[in-house]
């Protein structure tokens, strides 16, 4: 596995003269998993473009088996075996999966038509070849998500590929979903196809690569063997320091705190039954369970939304309190970070300071127009403190990193000066020193007393971060655990189908 097969050379990028790419230098050798790791913005997604003739290099060279290569389109990478599987997913839902396998390329007869056997026959002897349950005769859209990733893999791997981007693809995936990922992986590894893998988490780093390159800033740091590095060294080579405590908390006695949100055997027929529990000011609580379990079901309904409960309280602040709509939520106090940042906390296409005054806007009016000073202020408080890095207030959110878009997200829920904040998945598909910093946000405003309700699929940042964890499972609460007795082990006894009693 030393067969060196693709060699990056002092690859150089500028954007309007900000240094994209400063010089890297990266090589993957035949049937490895080399994983490419680096904070958002630290160049990573632009190295890849290059590669796959989406940008060309200022300066730098290529070889792909020793030979110096120029990769000026996406089809010149494809011919030279490159193939690249993107974060997001891009088949056409209503074509069958052999038809999209083979768009734009479709084989023909001797007459000229379309050869749909031939089509459906090639697609299914490389789908078998890779040990894939499904019918090439289905539309994608019948298809899981993690079927649809295994199809990308198929259409990647039909070009003949022998080097495989994977970028963040387990992003949108169950446990039992990545475990079929990862077997698929193993299988083109041994078919000597290379694999370049992008991805924030560094469990799966550490369970399916064979070396690890980290860049930061467009500057090539290091590459390190799997099986001789470790998370720590990784997080110092990716963000430039060493972070001594990741994971931010202060724990305070909480025993005597004001009960802020009190929900008592909350029930929306066939999603979640008899649910209840109660966050006090200034705690963390936090909620885990598998896909499906019900978690963001549950603080939907509590927040207004669909599905609307069928049965239960909720008392916020002693109230009781019914809302048929967010707005009516947010006006009492509440605010929700969603799990899709893209899709429900941001307007993409607007800029940073609209996106953070978006729902606060009560707050920053004169009258019935918005006051350009109180807007701005409040736009200039959030980015400073919660340390936003973006070239401008009017800059696009969309132009930002994941990070820092999480962030906005953070930043115009805060502006509505809540007591209770509902958190689902904050940190999915940001960077360790994202995640840290907002480890520490989350830290400071349990401080200031702020009632949080933390959702995440991320077990040990549930343990670490929160003051007790509620466990749900088929739409039930089956349990909660208090800080002291807190393992990943005791947790997923409960999400998983465990007995009441743990031992």
């Amino acid at each position: 596995m030393h067969e060196i097969v693709l060699e990056m050379t002092n690859i150089k990028k500028n954007f309007s003269g900000v240094h994209a790419l400063s010089g890297i230098d990266f090589s993957v050798r035949k049937g490895e998993v080399h994983a490419l790791l680096g904070e958002n913005g630290a160049g990573k997604s632009t190295l890849i473009k290059i590669l796959g003739g989406i940008y060309h290099p200022d300066e730098g060279e290529i070889r792909i088996r020793g030979e110096k290569v120029t990769v000026d389109k996406v089809t010149k990478a494809q011919h030279l075996g490159i193939g690249i599987i993107h974060q997001e997913i891009v088949l056409v839902p209503h074509l069958s999966v052999a038809k999209n396998i083979y768009l734009g390329r479709e084989p023909k007869t001797r007459f000229g038509t379309v050869d749909y056997q031939k089509m459906v026959f090639e697609s299914q002897k490389m789908v078998k070849k890779l040990g894939l349950q499904i019918d090439v005769n289905n539309p994608v859209a019948e298809l899981t998500i993690a079927q649809q990733q295994m199809v990308e893999i198929v259409k990647a791997i039909s070009f003949n590929t022998e080097i495989l981007v994977m970028d963040e693809p387990t992003s949108s995936l169950s446990d039992e979903e990545v475990d079929k990922l990862f077997e698929t992986i193993e299988t083109l590894k041994s078919h000597g196809v290379s694999i370049i893998y992008i991805s924030h988490r560094m469990e799966e780093l550490f369970r399916i690569s064979d070396r690890i390159t980290v860049i930061r800033d467009g500057l090539y740091v290091g590459t390190r063997d799997t099986n001789g590095t470790n998370a720590k060294e990784l997080v110092a080579m990716m963000v430039g320091r060493t972070l001594e405590s990741f994971y931010t908390r202060n724990y305070n006695d909480l025993t005597e705190a004001p009960i802020v949100l009190d929900v008592k055997q909350l029930t929306s027929k066939g999603v979640f039954e008899d649910v209840s529990f109660t966050v006090r000011k200034g705690e963390v609580l936090g909620f885990a369970g598998l896909v499906g379990a019900g978690r963001s079901e549950l603080m939907m309904s509590i927040f207004g939304c669909e599905p609307h409960r069928t049965g239960g309280t909720v008392l916020l602040n002693g109230k009781d309190v019914h809302f048929s709509n967010s707005l009516e939520a947010i006006d009492n106090g509440i605010g929700f970070v969603p799990e899709d940042r893209k899709r429900q906390g941001l307007v993409l296409g607007n800029t940073v300071g609209y996106n953070i005054t978006l729902a606060s806007l009560r707050f920053i009016m004169n009258g019935i127009a918005v006051s350009k000073k109180k807007r701005q202020s409040t736009i200039d408080t959030y980015i400073h403190d919660l340390k936003i890095k973006t070239a401008s207030p009017e800059a696009e959110v969309l132009s930002l990193s994941g990070g820092n878009q999480q962030k906005v997200v953070l930043a115009k829920w805060l502006a509505t000066k809540p007591d209770l904040l509902i958190l689902d998945e904050p940190t999915r598909g940001v960077d360790v020193g994202a995640k840290f910093e907002i480890y520490t946000i989350i830290n400071r405003l349990a401080a200031e007393g702020i009632a949080i309700v933390f959702i995440s699929s991320e077990l040990p940042e549930i343990i670490n971060m929160c003051d007790s964890v509620c466990v749900m499972r088929g739409g039930r609460l089956v349990a909660q655990i208090e800080r002291d007795k807190l393992t990943q082990e005791h947790i997923m006894h409960f999400a998983a189908g465990g007995e009441e009693a743990y031992e």
